[in-house]
């Protein structure tokens, strides 16, 4: 029986057609851009609390966005890149899980939920995810570059071959995670053995 192979990360989105880099917009000018929107940058928009469910994002870039309680359910996000944006509270579980794929830098996840979620390969840097619900997701070979990870949330979570060397805060019970491969340094072994009563110095 052949092994799941964890996918590639997708290159990031660079290349927009003229006529697809869009600054200040809200949603109801993103949505009248119909259901599937490919290739475009959108940079500096307003759209908390919006419903962007069923939208299809494919090749697409958001750059210094408020995107805080958006709503997803059904949408797909195919290489689509977050920089720079407030995404708190954002169910990406309910998105379509056939082709996630997402790069986040510098961005705001308190709260956010990923449960279920088939994130393989993702990386997250310079985030802030206090308090992210990763429980049952697919993390294998995910990166965690100097992000924030306080009373965020791993329960049965595959984190076969992650790095978590630069993380910070993060709590992992491993009898309960699967972390064979994963990546620590010295200093993040306290949030790997916290259970146990260990005393790291």
């Amino acid at each position: 029986m052949k092994s799941r192979r964890t996918p590639a990360a997708a290159r990031k989105p660079d290349v927009f057609p003229d006529g697809q880099v869009l600054s200040g917009c809200d949603a109801t000018h993103l949505l009248s851009l119909g259901r599937k929107l490919e290739q475009y940058r959108f940079i500096g928009c307003e759209l908390s609390g919006a419903d962007l469910s069923g939208v299809c994002f494919e090749d697409c870039l958001f750059e210094r966005c408020n995107l805080a309680s958006v709503r997803l359910r059904g949408a797909a996000l195919r290489n689509v890149a977050f920089s720079d944006c407030k995404l708190l509270g954002v169910a990406f579980s309910e998105c379509e899980g056939l082709f996630f794929s997402a790069h986040f830098d510098e961005c705001q996840l308190r709260y956010a939920s990923f449960v279920g979620a088939q994130l393989a390969g993702t990386r997250f840097a310079h985030c802030d995810l206090t308090e992210a619900d990763f429980t049952d997701a697919d993390l294998r070979k995910v990166t965690f570059a100097e992000c924030e990870l306080s009373r965020a949330v791993f329960h049965h979570t595959r984190l076969l071959g992650a790095d978590f060397t630069t993380a910070r805060g993060f709590a992992l019970d491993p009898e309960t995670n699967p972390l064979k491969g994963a990546r620590f340094s010295v200093a993040g072994l306290r949030g790997l053995l916290g259970k146990y009563g260990l005393v790291v110095e």
